[in-house]
């Protein structure tokens, strides 16, 4: 089967694809439907960081590493890319207005929040499908953002449906097999490596 290339980028010009070039290839890469993620780092109890972030990716499972990345012109660019610790939260559909939160600039994010202390210090939020604690392993230049490479040294899970965005907007992800998202029931598994 053959899809049409519509809206190819020219690099022509100015060096550089034209301003409506880039939206036409933003709104296509946002037809790549993407998980949604709030990752933290810094200590808990002193000026702790964090951000919606949708660039996370699993790398490896043996070593078991993760990857997200960052764009160079974030206000925590600095303090991300030099955290030795870092957790990329997984969110549920429960947790659009703490997505909205962690992705607006300025006010503080954990105010009011019931936090508690990941490895390394790190701020651990609750009600996640998943949770990531890491270790910085790498880091690696990708044009205007860093990608961060984090060695897995503790994870959990629940079994409820995940936070998705596509298109500029966040959805809700149903399980195919009977269009509702089924809980296995278990209580959740924690698991260190």
């Amino acid at each position: 089967m053959s899809i049409p290339v519509t809206g190819a980028v020219d690099r022509a010009a100015a060096g550089g694809p034209m301003p409506t070039q880039l939206q036409d290839l933003r709104n296509a890469l946002g037809m790549f439907a993407t998980g949604v993620t709030i990752v933290t780092a810094g200590n808990l109890t002193t000026n702790p960081i964090g951000m919606t972030a949708n660039s996370f990716s699993s790398m490896s499972l043996d070593p078991p590493l993760v990857l997200w990345g960052i764009s160079r012109s974030a206000r925590s660019f600095e303090r991300f890319q030099s955290a030795p610790y870092w957790t990329v939260h997984v969110l549920s559909v429960e947790q659009e207005a703490l997505a909205r939160r962690f992705a607006t600039q300025g006010a503080d994010k954990f105010a009011g929040l019931a936090i508690t202390e990941g490895f390394g210090g790190v701020p651990l939020l609750d009600g996640c499908c998943a949770r990531f604690e890491c270790s910085a392993a790498a880091t690696h230049d990708a044009g205007d953002h860093v990608i961060l490479v984090g060695a897995v040294e503790r994870f959990n899970r629940r079994n409820v449906a995940p936070l998705v965005f596509r298109g500029g907007k966040f959805a809700i992800a149903l399980d195919s097999s009977n269009g509702s998202w089924q809980s296995s029931g278990a209580a959740e598994r924690q698991e260190h490596l």
